[in-house]
């Protein structure tokens, strides 16, 4: 559809047809280069009739940006000057963290949710996720809230 949509507006403009073949081929290696991108921009075009659902979703994605960024600076703040850190990949080798990294360990986590006797619980199955934790500044044994054993 993007692409249908990409030659009609060349075709306005009056630019020779050879172009449009090239941004194609262009378009062919960088999709190679980036599996997935191709499903995201053409759910982008879904979008492109509002311009409120276009800007809200560039808020969220700027938001969960931000969260990202926030989360590997943090991490690499308690790491100290060398930002390195052994056990995020098999070997034990030592590298530097990224946030993807932090990520990727964190979604192995459950959340066990609790009921009004039971308090809700963290499932940690790897070492390297209660390590970053401890770096993000989050203590998964003592929850923010308080318990109070009322049912209101």
């Amino acid at each position: 559809m993007a692409e249908k949509l990409e030659q009609i507006a060349l075709a306005d403009l009056g630019i020779d047809p050879a172009a449009g073949q090239a941004l194609g081929e262009a378009r062919e290696r960088f999709e190679v280069a980036l599996p997935g991108i191709k499903h995201m921009r053409d759910g982008l075009i879904h979008f492109e009739q509002d311009n409120k659902r276009v800007a809200a979703l560039v808020t969220v994605i700027c938001l969960a940006l931000l969260v990202f960024c926030l989360i590997e600076r943090q991490a690499r703040r308690a790491l100290g000057g060398e930002q390195k850190m052994q056990g995020l990949y098999p070997g034990n080798q030592v590298i530097r963290l990224t946030g993807r990294m932090i990520l990727y360990h964190l979604s192995g986590m459950r959340l066990r949710v609790g009921s009004a006797t039971d308090p809700p619980a963290i499932g940690i199955s790897q070492g390297v996720q209660l390590h970053l934790l401890d770096l993000l500044g989050l203590e998964p044994t003592h929850p923010r809230w308080p318990e109070t054993g009322t049912i209101r």
